[in-house]
């Protein structure tokens, strides 16, 4: 178990809480940072720890907390610090004790994804870089989306995957995809809205009062389409979420098509972090797309 002294020093100076008997557990299920539930007296903190160079990307992490926690439509861990000790970057959150979303709470959080989507800015992107997984995800301001899903999300994981050693068919493909972006928008301008960005159920879960609660985001501004596409890849939401949504405020009916083009981005970045065996359902989504436009 790590020593973290200083870090509950932090936590006791920015919560104003003196942690009396503090105990911590190790939560398993992350693949990218070690996690840790602190329980003292009367507090409970949820703690991530990684190593002691990535300070910026749990910086960013809690900046797309403040963010999304500021509008109040979705419960949304409050973030008590952030920075670098005892030999580790560290992120301390608020605990929540989650559940699966089921029933009730999956309706209600259709609805309040939606409202988060409703906040939107005039430009494409984030007011800096931050992560998807441990992959970078680079949101440099755009005002066209087309530009910035072409450069920033899938240019970037095909350049990725080039380095990774991933070539041949998966470029030749790629590169005549990102040339023919333009058919899957003909009579199509996304608004910017506010974006969790890794949305998928493992992000997201109930608390013990039945509210949604999301957490883990990769945020930036960009179609709410995304968000959406992201929800269906990896399955875990029932109808009624999407219902919900869908009476709230509801989708292009080109959307069937795009989400493809948008989870490819996911696909990719899966491709880069766990290596060759997304390779066969990257490119055979890329054959789709091309089949499609």
């Amino acid at each position: 178990m790590p020593k973290i002294n200083t870090i509950i020093h932090e936590i006791e100076q920015q919560s104003n809480h003196k942690l009396s008997l503090p105990n911590l557990t190790a939560i398993s299920g992350g693949s990218i940072n070690a996690s840790y539930h602190l329980q003292t007296t009367d507090h409970a903190y949820f703690i991530k720890l990684n190593q002691p160079q990535l300070t910026a990307m749990f910086e960013a992490e809690a900046k797309g907390l403040e963010e999304m926690r500021a509008l109040n439509c979705i419960r949304i861990p409050e973030v008590i610090c952030y920075g670098q000790a005892d030999g580790y970057s560290y992120l301390v959150l608020e605990y929540i004790e989650l559940s699966h979303l089921h029933g009730n709470t999956s309706q209600l959080f259709g609805k309040q994804l939606a409202q988060l989507h409703s906040h939107q800015q005039d430009y494409f992107g984030w007011n800096g870089d931050n992560t998807i997984g441990s992959t970078p995800q680079h949101n440099t301001c755009e005002h066209d989306w087309l530009t910035f899903w072409q450069q920033h999300r899938l240019g970037s994981q095909l350049k990725f995957a080039k380095q990774n050693g991933f070539s041949g068919q998966l470029q030749d493909k790629g590169q005549k995809l990102l040339e023919n972006l333009h058919v899957f928008f003909d009579g199509y301008s996304p608004k910017s809205s506010l974006l969790h960005g890794d949305l998928w159920s493992g992000n997201a879960a109930s608390d013990s009062q039945g509210n949604p609660v999301i957490f883990d985001p990769a945020c930036y501004y960009g179609d709410r389409e995304t968000d959406i596409a992201m929800t269906e890849l990896f399955g875990g939401f029932n109808s009624g979420f999407y219902n919900a949504y869908q009476a709230q405020y509801p989708l292009d009916k080109g959307y069937k098509t795009r989400k493809t083009l948008y989870n490819l981005y996911h696909i990719l970045n899966h491709l880069n972090l766990f290596g060759g065996s997304y390779l066969n359902q990257s490119e055979n989504m890329i054959d789709q797309l091309l089949a499609e436009s």
